[in-house]
């Protein structure tokens, strides 16, 4: 895998496309954002190379058409955005994050269910019970 790039919030629009469908004709990507979020097909163009040039893309040529493919994961993406997040808005700490996202925001049972398994999970990795 490419070393993952800082993308910005349109450049995740591309990027959640293609990872959810896959080697993607140009067209394809231009037709979807288009219906989507109203992108010209120059602007979705511009995004794809941005991408290429970043390293989250990759391309290649089959006849008369581009077809796009990830070269980074969904999974390191969030990771460096979520570290990037983090440094900028809590001095790089997690439990203040978690701790402000747990008073503002409303959780079903089941995520507070969850977290409780993820907490659990750590604390046992520590070593403690």
């Amino acid at each position: 895998m490419a070393k993952v790039p800082q993308i910005s919030d349109a450049e995740w629009e591309v990027m959640k496309l293609v990872w959810g469908r896959g080697p993607l004709v140009a067209a394809d990507v231009v037709e979807a954002l288009a219906a989507q979020n109203h992108w010209s097909p120059r602007t979705v163009k511009t995004l794809l190379n941005r991408l290429v040039k970043k390293g989250a893309l990759g391309y290649e040529v089959a006849g008369r058409h581009y077809v796009y493919r990830a070269r980074v994961t969904r999974d390191a993406c969030v990771r460096r955005a979520s570290s990037s997040f983090l440094s900028r808005v809590f001095n790089g700490n997690a439990a203040p994050a978690l701790a402000h996202f747990l008073e503002h925001e409303d959780l079903s049972a089941e995520e507070i269910e969850q977290l409780r398994r993820i907490l659990d999970g750590a604390r046992e990795q520590e070593g403690r019970p």
